[in-house]
């Protein structure tokens, strides 16, 4: 499976859920596939994600927006392994990692990862998540129902095809801009 296929299965299933995606190559394809009020693209933000979408899924508790979703990279969350940690202890049930793997760091060159021989999915067990696995879109769209149906915190794996979808355009919004998009839009959720 390619990360775009991927993508196009995760828009599919989260019109109406804050989704926060690793930077790079994965934002950029993820705003191809659909450019979103919902979307937070954590541009120059690598290994962040996870903490950011832990924060929101914490912020959402107790109102009508259901889940926090992360689109992480294994590059981005290999940076920062803490945050899957603080994840794992903090538990909200609410949030929805979806980690894409494909072994190598996309965005510069395909330079192989610590994934090429670590399996992130037995790391994300270690610390307490639920972890579900998928090879393929059709894997990948149960994985997604049943981690939007039950509580978690959830930790999907995510494997696909290093490369990254030609053509795709640059992601030239501005951050501020962005996040204020982003914020607005749940907070009219929250509010609603």
């Amino acid at each position: 499976m390619k990360r775009i296929e991927a993508l196009r299965v995760i828009t599919e299933r989260t019109p109406d859920l804050p989704v926060t995606a690793t930077c790079a190559a994965t934002s950029r394809e993820l705003a191809a596939v659909a450019d979103r009020d919902n979307h937070l693209y954590l541009l120059d933000a690598m290994g962040l994600t996870v903490s950011v979408g832990t924060g929101v899924a914490l912020g959402i508790a107790g109102t009508k927006v259901s889940r926090s979703v992360v689109i992480d990279g294994d590059g981005s969350l290999l940076m920062n392994l803490g945050a899957a940690a603080t994840a794992g202890y903090l538990a909200p049930d609410n949030l929805v990692i979806l980690l894409l793997d494909n072994g190598v760091y996309a965005s510069t060159a395909g330079i192989p990862t610590q994934a090429e021989k670590l399996d992130l999915g037995a790391i994300a067990e270690s610390v307490r998540l639920k972890v579900l696995r998928a090879a393929d879109t059709t894997e990948l769209g149960n994985a997604l129902q049943r981690t939007l149906a039950e509580p978690g915190p959830w930790f999907v794996h995510v494997r696909i095809e290093p490369g990254n979808e030609p053509g795709t355009p640059l992601l030239l919004i501005d951050p501020v801009v962005h996040a204020d998009r982003f914020r607005r839009w749940l907070t009219d959720r929250i509010a609603a």
